[in-house]
């Protein structure tokens, strides 16, 4: 299967001549099957980077959402616009009521800000999911991925609230990533890794049976992590053999320069309007 990749929202941007970035996080993928859309970022440089970078949001087949952050869903309104009617791959729990909690004790809503019924008044057919599911031939959506290791923790800024008022950790189930089938070996797309990037990696090689990873690209989400789990996920990626490592969006600055350091000939910087094309 070929395969094509193209960031559309991401925070930065090494593309001059109109490419935007902001926080946040979508990815067009091509295949011979057709094209879709992962996640939408905050929608204000979707549509733009689209059109400068000749991706035409009216050929997507479907949407398929990582998680239910606004970073990640804002655009949703502004790609149904232009789609009219269209599948929506999601975990059940994309809608849920979410916030960052700061140092100060005060707490802001992170998100999905729209109600179910609004989107699919606007023509968003919701196809929730659980479970590792095949939406196209060699083209997978992970599903719940099972936290093994004992050093990918969540983070304790993020909470909900239970079914007894209380705030809890968000543990965040509905973090869902794509693994696709290629001649070259698997290719993992993540949206933020909030179930840990060495979980989906191991969680991909058990359900397809596959060794080899030929790229990984998306959001690490290191920035946010512990140094433990920082030098245990580096030192843990070096053992795989992946050719290609696209660093986006919640790896941080930090994290990023020490994959590049340590791993230069394979990283590279999935900036909005980077491609990897397999």
């Amino acid at each position: 299967m070929s395969l094509r990749i193209t960031i559309l929202s991401e925070n930065s941007t090494e593309i001059p001549f109109g490419v935007l970035s902001e926080h946040g996080f979508a990815a067009f993928v091509e295949t011979e099957q057709g094209n879709f859309l992962f996640d939408t970022g905050q929608g204000r440089v979707l549509l733009n980077n689209s059109t400068l970078l000749g991706k035409d949001l009216r050929s997507i087949k479907f949407l398929v959402l990582s998680h239910g952050h606004y970073d990640h869903t804002l655009g949703i309104p502004e790609v149904l616009q232009i789609t009219g009617g269209l599948d929506v791959y999601a975990h059940p729990d994309i809608f849920l009521e979410r916030y960052w909690l700061h140092k100060n004790g005060e707490r802001q809503s992170i998100g999905l800000p729209y109600r179910k019924a609004y989107l699919e008044s606007l023509g968003a057919r919701f196809q929730f999911g659980s479970e590792f599911i095949e939406i196209l031939d060699h083209v997978f959506l992970t599903g719940e991925i099972p936290r093994k290791t004992n050093f990918e923790k969540p983070d304790q800024e993020m909470v909900i609230m239970n079914a007894e008022g209380q705030w809890v950790q968000d543990p965040i189930m509905d973090d869902l990533s794509l693994i696709m089938e290629t001649p070259r070996g698997l290719v993992i797309l993540l949206g933020c890794a909030h179930a840990g990037m060495i979980n989906i990696i191991e969680y991909a090689k058990n359900k397809t049976g596959c060794e080899k990873i030929y790229a990984v690209i998306g959001g690490t989400h290191l920035k946010f992590s512990l140094p433990e789990q920082e030098k245990r996920s580096i030192e843990l990626l070096h053992t795989y053999g992946i050719e290609k490592i696209g660093l986006s969006h919640c790896t941080g600055l930090k994290a990023g320069a020490s994959l590049f350091c340590t791993m230069r000939e394979k990283v590279f910087f999935a900036t909005a309007g980077s491609v990897l094309e397999v």
